[in-house]
């Protein structure tokens, strides 16, 4: 399955779970609801991955982890703010770039309509 067949799928779910639960609410409470239904779907996901930063050759353990990764193709990054800005797109893109992942979705669950808060974004270095 591509990463854009993933993305249209994850989005379907995280509709679901926004329809159910609706603004508001901690980014953990998407988060875990979200990775219940992609589990749910059958679809291979982990959370909380972690993400080593290699530096001069060598593996620093800087804490950085991926909110949910679908089938070792797709990160989420998950958020429940006023209004996503720059730097929430650079941590989505940082995470596409030291994972040598192609596509990420950002999501802001803390909208009325949960397609005005996904943003897609894509690793420019592949």
């Amino acid at each position: 399955m591509t990463e854009n067949e993933l993305s249209n799928i994850i989005i379907g779910l995280a509709i679901e779970v926004h329809s159910a639960l609706g603004p508001g609410l901690l980014e953990s409470a998407y988060k875990e609801c979200l990775y219940y239904k992609i589990s749910k779907s059958g679809l291979w996901v982990e959370k909380e991955k972690p993400m080593p930063l290699f530096f001069e050759e060598v593996k620093m353990d800087c804490g950085y982890r991926i909110d949910l990764l679908v089938e070792n193709k797709l990160v989420i990054e998950i958020k429940s703010v006023e209004a996503l800005n720059d730097i929430h797109l650079a941590q989505a893109l940082t995470y596409l770039k030291v994972g040598n992942f192609k596509l990420g979705l950002l999501m802001n669950f803390n909208v009325v309509k949960l397609k005005d808060g996904i943003k897609r974004v894509i690793n420019g270095t592949l």
